[in-house]
C-alpha cells in the first residue's frame, strides 16, 4: 500500500484534483467554488507529508509557518481578486477573437495550462539571470525546508510578473474567464505538489511533470548549480532550455537548501517583502558544491553572470 501511494500519489493529486474542478466549472458551478476544493487539496498535501514524509524533519515548524501562511493568503486572495478584474481588463485589451471557442472545454484547459507553462517558465528562468528580478524571486528560495506552502510562497510583484508572462499573451487571445479561473486553480495545484514533502517515487514521469522529486534540486543554495529545473509543470521545457536534472540518485540534505550568499535572509513576512527594496545586510561567497551533490549540473549551469546574483 505504502509502494503504491509513493507512485500513485502525484497523478492522481494533480489529475484528480484539476479534473473535479473542470467538471464543476464546466457545469456552470461559479469559480469561487473552487476554494474549498483547494482548500480540500491543502489538507491532503499536508496529511500526506506527514504520513509519507521525504524528510521528516521538513515537516516540523521552523518559526516560519505563520509567514508561509501569510503569503499563501496574500497570493491566493491577489489571484482572486484578478479573476474578478478579468472583465475589466476584457474592455481595455484588444480582442483579437482568436480563442478556440468550439473546442472542447477540457482541451482549451490543457492548451492553457501548456502554453502558460511556457510563459512561467520562460520568466523564472530569466528571474534567476536577472539581478533586479532575481531580488524580487529571492523571497522564494530563501526557506530552509521545502513544504507545499513553499510553493505559494512568493513575493506579490514577482507572482504578477509571472502572471503576466504566463497569461498575458492568452488573453490578448480572447482567454475566457472560467478557463483563466481553472489554469490559477491548476497552478495551486501544481505548486503544493513541486514543493511537497511526500516521498513521491514516479520513475520515469519526472521526465514528463515537474514534481518534487526534481523541483527540489532547484532549491538548493550552491550557486549556478541550482539553476536547474525551472518549469513549472512540464519537464520538457527544461530539456528545450538545457536545464533539466533529474538524477535523483544524488542525496538531498536539509543544510542544502536556502540561499548560499545570503543565509541571514530575513525570515519575517513583512521584511520579506521589503527586502528586494534594499540591500542585502551582508554578502557571503558561494558555498562550494558537497560531494554527495556533485552530479547536480545542467548543460547551461555556468551561463551567464547577472543571474541569480547570490542564488
Amino acid at each position: 500500500m505504502i509502494r503504491f501511494l509513493r507512485t500513485a500519489y502525484a497523478p492522481l493529486f494533480l489529475f484528480g484534483f484539476i479534473a473535479t474542478a473542470c467538471w464543476l466549472v464546466a457545469r456552470q458551478v461559479p469559480l469561487w467554488a473552487l476554494i474549498p476544493l483547494l482548500v480540500l487539496a491543502i489538507i491532503v498535501s499536508f496529511g500526506m507529508e506527514r504520513w509519507l514524509p521525504f524528510k521528516a524533519e521538513w515537516n516540523r515548524n521552523q518559526g516560519d509557518s505563520l509567514r508561509d501562511c501569510l503569503h499563501a493568503l496574500c497570493n491566493e486572495g491577489l489571484n482572486c481578486l484578478s479573476l474578478m478584474a478579468l472583465p475589466w481588463f476584457a474592455r481595455w485589451l484588444p480582442d483579437l477573437g482568436l480563442w478556440p471557442e468550439q473546442w472542447p472545454f477540457v482541451v482549451q484547459v490543457i492548451v492553457t495550462i501548456i502554453f502558460a507553462d511556457l510563459g512561467i517558465t520562460l520568466m523564472h528562468w530569466a528571474s534567476h539571470r536577472n539581478r533586479w528580478l532575481w531580488r524580487l524571486h529571492a523571497v522564494h528560495h530563501s526557506p530552509q525546508r521545502l513544504y507545499g506552502f513553499n510553493g505559494l510562497m512568493k513575493h506579490p510583484l514577482h507572482q504578477l510578473l509571472e502572471a503576466l508572462a504566463g497569461i498575458g499573451p492568452l488573453l490578448l487571445l480572447g482567454l475566457p474567464e472560467n478557463v483563466a479561473g481553472l489554469l490559477a486553480f491548476a497552478i495551486a495545484i501544481q505548486l503544493l505538489l513541486q514543493h511537497s514533502n511526500v516521498d513521491i517515487r514516479v520513475g520515469y514521469l519526472d521526465r514528463l511533470f515537474a514534481w518534487a522529486p526534481v523541483h527540489r534540486y532547484h532549491h538548493i543554495k550552491y550557486g549556478r548549480a541550482g539553476d536547474v529545473n525551472f518549469a513549472l509543470f512540464f519537464s520538457f521545457w527544461d530539456l528545450l532550455l538545457g536545464t533539466a536534472f533529474t538524477r535523483s540518485g544524488c542525496e538531498l540534505r536539509s543544510s542544502d537548501l536556502g540561499i548560499g550568499s545570503q543565509p541571514d535572509y530575513p525570515k519575517a513576512y513583512l521584511q520579506q517583502l521589503a527586502q528586494p527594496f534594499k540591500r542585502p545586510a551582508s554578502k557571503h561567497p558561494e558555498p562550494r558544491l558537497p560531494c554527495h551533490l556533485g552530479g547536480v549540473q545542467a548543460a547551461d549551469a555556468g551561463a551567464g553572470d547577472a543571474g541569480s546574483g547570490g542564488h
